[in-house]
């Protein structure tokens, strides 16, 4: 791996950072590196959190402490006496700026001012409350990403209620499986949306889900496809003009809440069972997201931020989080390859968005399709790509820098539902390596165990992700888990008061981070440990190959690798290309890589977030079953995996 950073910060970037004034402020001086820093954090993480409220200026009671239990991993509790609303500070500014705008596939787009979203969500916190919901209740969301979405969402945090949300595209039972849990008080969704030119009617499902909410007292319509949607049929409904129309707006009366206070129910994506419910709190969410916004993006007041996201992935909730730093939110909603396969840099183009976040796996599908923003937009005002959902390969860093932008910071970042944000991910003032994460996240103690539960060094290996001091975005609870052996087993089950992520991971000399997968799909021929991410890599560079996803089969005593691939049109595998895709991965990943068998497939199951399902394949080929088809995106495609034969 070449020592050659791919970008480094200038120095008035650096000088001019909100972690340079941050480090300061701590009593550290400008040429300070991003790690020494970062261990101060987590040595000193009660000084560090103190110091990132007043820094942030969020509005709320501290309270008399910290940080209680503070060796405790469960149990420890951040500003255990404080107090403090999320949705205050989200709205806390009073302006004619731009809060939210908001472009639909159809080609619909609107923007409100940070009045103009002040008022309406004053109008659903009267609605809401008018309705019996009061602190504690659910109000649960089947909604695309619009600026209803995010006003909801702020109304029911405003009055300490608890938000849940999930996308459109998840079918009834998907729903009745997340929602049911939680038993919603009100229920809100669309009557249907728009994805690759075809109109999606949501309203027969929300006549089968509804039944199942047995607790729901009114479900909330918000006309999308049509401006009088029939909603005959569905109990206790009103079209949203009619909830909202005998309020004014007036002042808010944001309700003081403990920093643990639920903010709201998040799912784990349900492919091996029940989907979790994880739920967090109006605190530590805010905290954590001021801290990735302003420290590890250098989010400024006024900036546009642009994230490709659905409300059913987290990074909804970490875009949304933006308002507390005075951002203009860009939302869209569809497809990101219609009208045109550059629809969303059209959109970032014309609005001059400063960030620009997405799946890793968009970014490899613009490499297969060729698309170049760099020689078709004016990305002059762009200084952030982010990255997530799955490890994003090293020649995606070489396509960003070459055919995106070459000025631009790259930040790969990783973390999930369970923490509601990073655990490693970007800072605007080290450089970006090929490759690589670029840290740890400030006040997160995580470390590499390796077989034995020891740490790792630098450059030592891959191992186990693990986080062993508390932090405040750990989730409260899950839902109905009143003993918490569900959380136990969830997090700390491998390690005694050390959260395990699930993430197989490599630290290298730079202090940055290679993900090579989830551990829990790490493959093991003949023992040794390999991530799946390493062999994607290589298949990624075969110019037939569009897709592909690997997993262990149990053969003769041992394990071996299958490969599957997906190739572009006209395309069939052969021995040529066979023999070209294992080359590739023995070359450039190891012999031990190389599959046992390659086939072609014709998709390739994935969760609603765009995540490839090793697990499910791996279950399916072994004829186990599988438990929550209902979590999948495109469930169709696990037939496919059933009449393989595998000899």
């Amino acid at each position: 791996m070449s020592n050659a950073p791919l970008w480094t910060p200038s120095q008035d970037k650096i000088d001019n950072s909100h972690l340079s004034a941050f480090m300061k402020q701590c009593g550290y001086s400008a040429d300070t590196n991003y790690h020494e820093f970062w261990q101060w954090s987590v040595d000193s993480h009660e000084e560090f959190w103190d110091n990132l409220w007043d820094y942030c200026n969020v509005i709320g009671d501290k309270g008399d402490r910290v940080l209680s239990d503070q060796d405790k991993m469960i149990g420890g509790q951040f500003f255990p006496n404080g107090t403090i609303n999320y949705a205050e500070n989200l709205l806390k500014k009073r302006d004619d700026q731009t809060a939210i705008t908001f472009r639909s596939e159809a080609g619909e787009e609107r923007s409100l001012t940070y009045n103009e979203l002040y008022d309406q969500v004053s109008l659903w916190v009267q609605a809401l409350q008018n309705a019996g919901v009061t602190k504690g209740d659910r109000v649960a969301a089947y909604l695309p990403n619009l600026p209803e979405t995010i006003i909801a969402h702020l109304a029911t945090a405003s009055i300490g209620a608890i938000w849940s949300s999930a996308s459109p595209d998840f079918g009834a039972q998907g729903i009745i499986d997340r929602f049911n849990q939680i038993e919603p008080k009100i229920f809100i969704t669309v009557d249907g949306y728009f994805y690759a030119r075809k109109k999606i009617d949501c309203l027969e499902n929300v006549k089968t889900i509804q039944p199942h909410l047995k607790n729901a007292k009114q479900t909330i319509i918000i006309p999308f496809l049509n401006k009088e949607p029939d909603i005959s049929g569905i109990k206790n409904a009103a079209i949203l003009d009619n909830f909202l129309q005998p309020y004014t707006a007036s002042d808010i009366n944001f309700t003081p809440l403990p920093f643990n206070h639920p903010l709201v129910i998040m799912f784990s994506s349900g492919t091996t069972g029940a989907p979790k419910c994880i739920v967090h709190g109006h605190g530590g969410t805010l905290l954590q997201h001021l801290k990735e916004h302003q420290l590890q993006c250098d989010f400024k007041c006024g900036d546009p931020l642009f994230y490709f996201t659905t409300c059913g992935w987290m990074m909804w909730n970490w875009l949304v989080s933006g308002l507390a730093t005075g951002a203009t939110l860009l939302l869209y909603d569809g497809s990101p390859f219609f009208p045109n396969k550059s629809i969303l840099w059209d959109y970032v183009s014309e609005h001059k968005a400063v960030l620009f976040g997405t799946a890793a796996k968009y970014i490899e599908a613009m490499n297969k399709h060729k698309i170049r923003p760099a020689e078709t937009h004016d990305l002059s005002a762009l200084k952030v790509i982010t990255s997530t959902g799955s490890p994003l390969v090293h020649e995606s860093f070489d396509f960003v820098y070459e055919h995106i932008k070459k000025d631009v910071h790259l930040a790969s970042i990783s973390g999930g539902t369970d923490i509601v944000s990073c655990f490693m991910l970007g800072n605007p003032i080290s450089p970006t390596y090929r490759g690589e994460l670029q840290g740890a996240g400030l006040g997160l103690a995580i470390d590499i165990f390796d077989e034995n539960g020891e740490p790792l060094p630098a450059g030592a290996g891959s191992g186990e992700l693990v986080c062993t001091k508390p932090f405040p975005c750990m989730p409260i609870s899950f839902w109905n888990d009143e003993d918490g052996s569900k959380f136990r087993k969830a997090y700390f089950e491998e390690y005694d008061n050390v959260w395990c992520h699930g993430d197989w991971v490599e630290r290298t000399e730079h202090n940055g981070y290679i993900i090579h997968g989830r551990s829990d799909a790490t493959l093991n021929p003949g023992g040794v440990r390999i991530g799946t991410a390493e062999i994607y890599r290589q298949v990624e560079k075969i110019e037939d190959v569009l897709e592909s996803v690997a997993v262990g089969q149990n053969w003769k005593g041992d394990v071996r690798i299958i490969l599957f691939v997906i190739l572009r049109d006209g395309i069939t595998l052969n021995e040529d290309l066979e023999k070209a895709i294992k080359s590739q991965i023995k070359t450039g990943a190891s012999p031990r890589h190389v599959p046992s068998k390659i086939m072609q497939v014709s998709d390739i199951p994935r969760t609603k977030s765009g995540k490839i399902t090793e697990l499910a394949i791996r279950d399916i080929i072994h004829g186990r079953p599988i438990k929550n088809q209902h979590a999948l995106a495109n469930p169709e495609a696990l037939e496919i995996y059933k009449d393989l034969e595998l000899p």
